[in-house]
């Protein structure tokens, strides 16, 4: 089973598309920060039931589960990548600026999603998704 689990992976990552949900580089002026706020969360709620079903998946052996144990890891990765894409393509480059007076907090609480997010693509633990949901929920404050 360990076997298998490592040739999922490997297959996980080789099959993983790249989604690109970032704003665009112009300077449009059209912002909805709270739709964008909404769909981190989504996609945190949407890793959390990943997790949950990988690790209910990762003692099954038939390939059935095998099959679905390898959706599950790739959805997980594919929602990651999307919220770090949306921090570092909207938030980060469109919506936090030098001249604001908490620019350097601002920068960090937004630097944590990501990192958080990293951390989710790194592991299958709740902990590092409640993190995510966590640092996700501090950025609300910015976008009201």
């Amino acid at each position: 089973m360990k076997i298998l689990k490592t040739i999922s992976y490997i297959v996980s990552y080789f099959l993983f598309t790249y989604i690109g949900l970032g704003h665009c580089q112009i300077p449009c002026g059209i912002y909805d920060d709270f739709s964008r706020i909404e769909q981190l969360h989504e996609d945190a709620k949407t890793i959390n039931k990943s997790i949950l079903k990988i690790n209910e998946l990762s003692d099954q052996a038939d390939i059935q589960s095998s099959q679905q144990f390898i959706r599950w890891v790739n959805n997980k990765e594919a929602h990651a990548e999307a919220i770090i894409q949306m921090i570092s393509n909207y938030f980060l480059t469109q919506r936090i600026k030098p001249s604001q007076e908490d620019y350097n907090q601002r920068l960090m609480d937004h630097h944590s999603v990501i990192i958080q997010a990293m951390k989710v693509k790194q592991s299958s633990s709740m902990d590092a998704a409640a993190l995510l949901t966590s640092s996700i929920k501090k950025l609300e404050q910015y976008y009201e």
